[in-house]
């Protein structure tokens, strides 16, 4: 018996971790901001903002805005404009998990030979 509870505590904890990560669908939904917002949503320069760490309700209330047409035409309002709200609700989620930090640039391309 105590081979058991020990085993199962030991999965237990081997599973947490896993449990915490984002889905893959989060994450690929969230890799479209990729580009502009920089990896995991921290941006370099801070422009365009940093999405990491933000709060989810703020985030899908920006979403929100941009697709709706509430806020200033940008290239963000075509990006909204094509996911349903619960995807913004994931999206925002998402952002919102990733612990902020500074962003690292992109390393120099190497040349082919």
């Amino acid at each position: 018996m105590r081979k058991i509870l020990i085993g199962a505590g030991c999965a237990a904890l081997l599973a947490a971790p896993a449990a915490a990560q984002p889905s893959g669908e989060a994450r690929g939904l969230a890799a479209t901001c990729f580009t502009c917002h920089g990896n995991e949503g921290r941006s370099v320069g801070g422009v365009p903002p940093s999405l990491a760490g933000r709060d989810k309700g703020e985030l899908r209330q920006i979403l929100k805005e941009f697709k709706s047409g509430k806020r200033g035409a940008t290239i963000m309002q075509q990006h909204a404009r094509g996911y349903s709200d619960e995807q913004l609700d994931v999206i925002a989620g998402y952002f919102a998990g990733v612990k902020d930090g500074a962003a690292s640039p992109a390393p120099a391309a190497r040349p082919q030979f």
